[in-house]
């Protein structure tokens, strides 16, 4: 499904036809071995799942760049050695298929040792074709990113979901988000990672300055499920 002409959703990435441009965000690598320290004991599936989805939207798309739009690693600390693994295992991944752009976000404050050894620049924001790629964590003060030329910014770290209740039952889903800021078209994108949907917009707390309570309730949601569902906006959804 179009999001925006050209703009395409696929799974919980987004796909820029003409340049062969493939976006994914926070995908948190190293998340199941901090609640595991912190004494959860969960199924380790969250990599393998990542992985294999990453795979084949590679497969499918050929893509010509992948951005990973921030958070590509969990822990702030330390880079354990399940980390280094993991994350050296989709960054190999990627490249043997694509190149790769990392962009900064706040998780990210120890990516340099990673990005160093597989010569990727990390950068706090990627611009191409009147697209500005950024994490959506902190406002940049850059004039770049407030050039009339960029029309769309496209952000993650919020992490959207929405909850939707058919008669008793309620489901909680990640989801695209489609609004304005400034002048600007404003691209929210779900965590690609998946042992849970995310922070529901209509109840909890927003986490990205581009965000707001009384500008949210005007964007429209694209929810993720076995398609995209294009669900209106959120003030009308119950």
């Amino acid at each position: 499904m179009q999001i925006l002409p050209g703009i395409v959703i696929v799974g919980k990435a987004l796909w820029i036809k003409k340049l062969k441009i493939l976006v994914v965000a926070d995908l948190h690598i190293g998340y199941e071995e901090a609640l595991a320290e912190e004494g959860y004991l969960l199924p380790r599936t969250m990599f393998k799942e990542m992985s294999k989805e990453l795979k084949e939207l590679l497969e499918k798309l050929k893509p010509n760049l992948v951005v990973i739009n921030g958070d590509l690693k969990h822990e702030f600390g330390q880079i354990s050695k399940q980390e280094w693994f993991e994350t050296n295992t989709i960054l190999d991944m990627i490249l043997e298929r694509s190149k790769v752009v990392l962009i900064k976000g706040n998780h990210d404050t120890i990516l340099e040792p990673i990005a160093r050894r597989k010569n990727l620049e990390i950068k706090d924001f990627y611009i191409v074709d009147g697209i500005c790629i950024l994490h959506g964590h902190k406002i940049f003060i850059d004039k770049e990113i407030y050039d009339k030329k960029i029309k769309i910014l496209i952000i993650g770290h919020e992490h959207p979901a929405i909850s939707i209740r058919e008669g008793l039952r309620k489901e909680t889903y990640k989801c695209f988000l489609l609004g304005r800021w400034k002048d600007k078209k404003l691209i929210v994108m779900p965590s690609f990672f998946t042992l849970y949907e995310g922070s529901d917009i209509k109840k909890e707390e927003l986490l990205s300055p581009y965000l707001n309570e009384k500008s949210i309730k005007n964007f429209e949601v694209f929810v993720v499920a076995d398609k995209i569902y294009r669900f209106g906006k959120v003030k009308d959804i119950r």
